[in-house]
């Protein structure tokens, strides 16, 4: 008994940690549906502030795309709701090499000197979101876009 016991003990110690270190990119690597040559989709919504929606799209088009360019990300698209049940949302997503390479250009991006003057100018008078919402996407096998 104390034998297995021990063996159990052992496996736990082996592979929860293992398990622990997994990132979340791992259950859509597990689909066979998923195409190989996927890039890493992100898709984020944006929930801006009251009656700063238009300085939320001035910021984009002035200043946060090129920054996004800089840093490696590919910009894919942009959209708004046009339900008005649904309020004012910014959508887009941009495409990355990789999960890792998303943690990078993020990571410098929000370490850019420009970014962070433009992102102190243009909430001089508030800020200009309430809400980040961030999804990532790979592409099925069967996508026009991968």
């Amino acid at each position: 008994m104390k034998k297995i016991l021990c063996l159990v003990i052992l496996l736990a110690t082996a592979t929860v940690p293992a398990l622990l270190a997994q990132d979340s990119t791992s259950s859509a690597a597990t689909s066979p549906s998923v195409a190989k040559d996927s890039r890493c989709f992100e898709l984020r919504t944006y929930y801006p502030a009251a009656g700063k929606f238009e300085n939320l799209h001035a910021r984009f088009r002035d200043h946060t795309n090129k920054l996004f360019v800089k840093h490696g990300m590919e910009l894919v698209g942009y959209w708004v709701t046009t339900d008005k049940e649904q309020g004012d949302k910014l959508v887009y997503m941009l495409a990355h090499k990789s999960r890792d390479a998303a943690k990078k250009s993020w990571k410098e991006f929000g370490d850019d000197p420009e970014w962070k003057k433009v992102h102190a100018e243009s909430e001089a008078n508030g800020k200009l979101v309430d809400k980040v919402e961030s999804v990532f996407l790979a592409a099925t096998d069967y996508s026009p876009i991968k």
